[in-house]
């Protein structure tokens, strides 16, 4: 299992500020009184979350016992049970909604991811997530994406360098905007996006660690492919999807990047049902 971020408690935190703020007035109808619980799974999927799912249980009310059925990064099939809860009844009501909230997405972050992977399975090529992520949950779909077979791509502006067009123009060329990378930041890993053959084999001249190709066709994937004979790191991006990914990977990249496994989703399909 990938190793969890450390901001789970404080993103919890906050999700329980905007739900329940200064008490659940509905569950505060009800008598104390212990219940069971257990969270069913509608549709085939990976499962994520459960950490933050446990969390929430956690800051309402540590005597809330919890039984996962399965592990982050496990494939489940429709109308699985994932866990089994116990406590007080009021405290699961109260949790249900931001409990799933978390589960669902980041289920469905690594659902998707999944299918990215097995799609190119038969090649070496590797997916890489991006920064399209939905604003506080960075950390937890980056998780999600490792748990779906994914890989991280840098986490922010901060841990790596990515040079774009904006980037070039303003540098002067991509030879010096590598060069300013550099001098700037030793040892810190380098790319930079190309957009047709000539800014490729300007890149290869100034050395980045990787080069991404955005919107390159599959022609020109093949032709940059067979041009760097393995030489530098690849990446491919732009327009992918589950229909043409199997082709670009094919082409010999190394990596391909899409924004769609942590933007485009889907929210699982879950439901959690009070047994008595």
């Amino acid at each position: 299992m990938p190793e969890l971020p450390g901001n789970i408690a404080a993103s919890v935190c906050t999700a329980l500020e905007e739900d329940v703020g200064d008490g659940d007035k509905t569950a505060a109808l009800l008598e104390p009184a212990i219940s069971t619980a257990q969270v069913i799974c509608r549709e085939d999927a990976v499962l994520c979350g459960t950490a933050w799912f446990g969390e929430v249980f956690r800051q309402l009310d540590t005597n809330i016992q919890i039984e996962w059925l399965y592990s982050d990064g496990d494939r489940v099939l429709a109308d699985s049970a994932l866990c089994k809860l116990q406590g007080n009844a009021a405290t699961l009501l109260t949790g249900e909604r931001t409990a799933l909230n978390f589960l669902q997405t980041l289920s469905a972050t690594a659902t998707i991811t999944a299918k990215y992977v097995d799609a190119i399975a038969h090649t070496s090529c590797k997916i890489l997530d991006t920064r399209k992520t939905i604003p506080g949950l960075r950390l937890a779909q980056k998780y999600a994406v490792r748990c779906g077979g994914g890989v991280n791509h840098r986490i922010g502006l901060y841990d790596a360098i990515l040079i774009k067009e904006n980037h070039i123009s303003a540098a002067g060329s991509i030879r010096k905007a590598i060069g300013k990378a550099r001098e700037q930041n030793p040892g810190m890993f380098v790319e930079v996006e190309v957009e047709n053959m000539a800014e490729f084999e300007q890149a290869i001249d100034a050395g980045p660690d990787r080069i991404l190709l955005d919107n390159f066709s599959l022609d020109q994937l093949n032709a940059v492919c067979e041009f760097n004979c393995g030489c530098n790191q690849l990446e491919a991006s732009g327009n992918i999807t589950l229909d043409n990914i199997a082709q670009i990977a094919e082409t010999g990249v190394d990596y391909i990047s899409t924004g769609s496994i942590t933007k485009n989703i889907q929210a699982v399909d879950l439901s959690m049902r009070i047994d008595d």
